[in-house]
């Protein structure tokens, strides 16, 4: 990766005034072609900084060459000496105003100093000489991007390639954004191309492992992100994503290895937390998928999908105050859910807060407008301690399944923390016979019938 990032910036450099290689090699006699020769072979196989001396004993017959001068520049900005590169760059342009390859410098510098006025200006400059000037419409492109205006921003990688229809940087844009907008036979030609031209591009590679997955063909998948892997070992995202399509061959301890390496490289990063804590969860590992989905909400306590989940493996565990506190994050981001407004009902039952619950219950019968709805009738069971015939009676009339299953499971919760163990058993064994997944109940109901 390192000698290609390099052959790279060689031909990046270059390419930016319009001289090839041996155009240089050719220029001012001996001199010219010698420190070339010297620059490129340097470029090659050794450092930025290794070039950057080479300047400093430039021959005079060189020093007022503007393309040469040009590549300093374009050699100090790469390696950060932002301010040198503008000293340069200033008077390159002073000299050469009409000169594209000049424009293009000075835009660079302007985007790395964060002059927005003065990089427009320039990108402005650039194609009204050159519409389809590629650095600036990538530019353009990039900028458009980041608004996640997918289309303009793919018209804009799209002007790159008709003037340079190998640009890999467009490419990948190109490509990109045709994948959110699900042009999927324009992205899979772009990635196509592009590892064509560079098979070693790990992003050409990831996004063609994406497309296999999504037809299921996942071993192909896993030899495109093994490459990405190989080209790019320090991307969480590419762990993420061979973790997935282990998962999905059924390697959980694959995808485990994949997801833990996630972790290690970035471990104030909820997301690894995340996909460990649903592994564990699916495999039913309640101590493993407790402590993930503590670290998710750790290390983001916004992400109020996990409080759901931590919740229910808290509950499992008996840390009922632990659960408590979870299904009130959860409700505070969806405060119409019944199912945490009882979880906590039940929460707070385990903890012997009596008076608690009857706070806690007036004060969402209060909110609930329908009095003869089955939700108010649930609300006040566990406020009342009573009115369950009328409960159970009203939930076989419901006809959407979803919300008997779950209205199913908070009478038998119910009856289960009122010591009515036999009823509780009924009605868990109603819900579990439904073998419906489709809510969170379901999985409790399952647990407490002794079924996982």
């Amino acid at each position: 990766m390192k000698n290609l990032f390099k052959k790279r910036l060689l031909l990046c450099l270059i390419g930016i005034f319009s001289i090839s290689v041996f155009g240089l090699y050719a220029q001012n006699g001996g001199d010219g072609m010698k420190f070339a020769e010297e620059l490129s072979r340097v470029l090659e196989n050794g450092s930025l900084e290794q070039a950057l001396e080479l300047f400093k004993n430039m021959p005079p017959s060189l020093a007022g060459d503007s393309d040469f001068q040009a590549l300093h520049a374009s050699l100090l900005l790469s390696a950060g000496q932002v301010k040198q590169a503008g000293e340069i760059a200033e008077k390159l342009l002073a000299a050469n105003p009409e000169d594209t390859g000049i424009l293009e410098l000075n835009f660079m510098i302007a985007k790395k100093e964060g002059n927005k006025a003065e990089k427009s200006k320039f990108i402005k400059q650039i194609l009204a000489k050159d519409p389809y000037n590629a650095s600036a419409n990538i530019e353009l492109a990039d900028e458009q991007a980041l608004k996640k205006n997918w289309r303009n921003a793919r018209d804009y990688y799209k002007k790159a390639l008709v003037s340079d229809k190998d640009n890999t940087e467009a490419l990948f844009g190109y490509g990109k954004m045709c994948y959110y907008m699900e042009k999927d036979k324009d992205a899979k030609d772009a990635f196509n191309r592009l590892i064509e031209l560079e098979p070693e591009n790990p992003q050409g590679n990831a996004y063609l492992a994406k497309y296999a997955a999504e037809n299921s063909s996942y071993r192909e998948a896993l030899d495109y992100i093994n490459k990405a892997i190989m080209y790019e070992p320090e991307n969480i995202d590419f762990y993420f994503d061979k973790g997935t399509y282990l998962r999905y061959t059924g390697d959980y301890a694959g995808a485990e290895k994949c997801w833990k390496k996630a972790v290690s490289l970035e471990p104030d990063y909820f997301l690894g937390y995340a996909y460990l804590a649903g592994l564990y969860d699916e495999q039913n590992k309640v101590d493993l998928a407790l402590e993930n989905y503590r670290k998710v909400v750790e290390k983001n306590p916004k992400y109020y999908y996990a409080y759901e989940s931590l919740g229910m493996f808290a509950w499992k565990k008996g840390s009922y105050e632990e659960a408590q506190k979870a299904f009130e994050e959860a409700l505070k981001k969806n405060p119409d859910s019944i199912s945490y407004k009882l979880m906590i009902c039940a929460c707070m039952y385990k903890r012997n807060k009596t008076a608690d619950i009857r706070t806690f219950t007036e004060q969402l019968m209060k909110k609930l407008p329908d009095r003869q709805g089955l939700e108010y009738k649930l609300v006040r069971m566990y406020h009342d301690r009573g009115g369950d015939g009328d409960v159970a009676n009203n939930i076989q009339k419901e006809t959407n399944r979803t919300k008997k299953g779950k209205y199913l499971f908070y009478l038998a919760l119910y009856y289960e923390l009122t010591n009515k163990q036999s009823l509780a058993v009924k009605y868990y064994n109603e819900v579990t016979a439904m073998e419906s997944p489709m809510f969170f109940e379901y999985r409790l109901a399952r647990w407490a019938t002794g079924l996982e």
